[in-house]
């Protein structure tokens, strides 16, 4: 069995791949202090975690879906927060379901068991490809959009998509299509029991990621989806009275890209505009470890080196080391002295 996609470069698809790549250059360029920039990138993180699950029928709000990104408790299912704990999880390191650059069979179980761990009915099924036939319903209309492949059919379809995302002619498409290929293929050939949607949206995070399409966190599809659950059931239900011509996809898929990197381009504008910029010329580059600094300082307003020793996992000294290297850049103010000194963003 091979898998090729076929698809036209429609006059939408062109155009808004032209607008997105100009998009995405606005928000690589602009000049975004550290804490506007981690703000941002969580702000993103959980509206995705939120429209992800929200899409397939999760009920939390925004709000509480933010609670529960800051380690708060909510009134909600267990299962439910599950749901969300669990997104935002796997987003926060989707870099790390990959084996030197390449998408695999164990990469998709690894996704579905962090992705569906804890939620399902049977355990069993959290990380396993299905063994029964299912039917993909609409949760606003209460309808039967797709019926999916038979069981005997998914390891081979799987096969040979996984096959196609790692060779070359993969390799040489637009990052943007790539992904939107990728989202419709798995949702199609529907895999798993249940969190096929979920899966396919952070399949399709993973390969933007990998291509160096993801732009530092700031932007994410599901929202757009979730902003007309309608128009997503309408266009897959198309598409699959079109495959192999995916083509009506595409251009609903590009046509989000554009959508959401636009309106981060505007946010972006807005803070990165004068009153937010620092004296020093071009983006400030921060570590992992600093964006950590910067987050939980965004959260609680100032932080300890007792702190950042027991967040990052490393020695107080260390910590110290890392805070005078942040005030150095002109990233941290200092207040008080002795054993009351904490550190605040300048």
């Amino acid at each position: 069995m091979r898998f090729s996609p076929h698809f036209s470069y429609s006059h939408e698809i062109v155009n808004r791949l032209t607008r997105i790549t100009a998009s995405r250059e606005v928000i690589l360029h602009a000049h975004l202090v550290p804490k506007w920039e981690v703000s941002l990138r969580r702000e993103q993180l959980v509206r995705a975690a939120h429209a992800s699950t929200a899409i397939e029928g999760n009920p939390l709000t925004l709000e509480e879906v933010s609670r529960l990104a800051e380690g708060r408790r909510v009134m909600a299912g267990r299962k439910a927060q599950a749901e969300v704990l669990n997104y935002l999880k796997v987003l926060g390191q989707i870099d790390t379901y990959q084996n030197q650059g390449n998408i695999t069979i164990e990469t998709l179980l690894r996704l579905h068991r962090d992705v569906t761990g804890g939620t399902l009915e049977d355990p069993a099924d959290e990380g396993a490809f299905r063994k029964v036939q299912v039917v993909v319903g609409n949760r606003v209309t209460r309808t039967i959009v797709y019926t999916s492949p038979p069981p005997a059919e998914v390891v081979p379809l799987v096969e040979a998509f996984i096959a196609w995302l790692n060779a070359e002619e993969a390799r040489s498409l637009h990052p943007v299509l790539v992904a939107g290929i990728a989202h419709y293929e798995l949702v199609r050939i529907h895999p798993f029991v249940d969190g096929n949607g979920r899966v396919a949206r952070a399949l399709a995070t993973l390969i933007l990621a990998l291509r160096k399409f993801d732009i530092k966190w700031f932007f994410t599809l599901d929202d757009f989806y979730d902003s007309d659950r309608l128009a997503y059931y309408r266009v897959l239900q198309e598409v699959n009275r079109t495959y192999p011509d995916c083509t009506v996809w595409l251009e609903y898929f590009t046509e989000g890209v554009e959508v959401s990197l636009h309106r981060v381009k505007e946010r972006v504008l807005l803070l990165s505009g004068e009153e937010h910029k620092k004296s020093t010329s071009g983006q400030i580059a921060l570590t992992e470890r600093q964006m950590q600094i910067i987050e939980y300082l965004h959260l609680h307003g100032s932080v300890k080196s007792s702190d950042i020793a027991r967040i990052c996992h490393i020695s107080r000294q260390a910590a110290l080391n890392e805070l005078n290297t942040m005030r150095e850049k002109g990233l941290l103010a200092r207040e008080g002295e002795g054993r009351g000194v904490r550190y605040l963003l300048a």
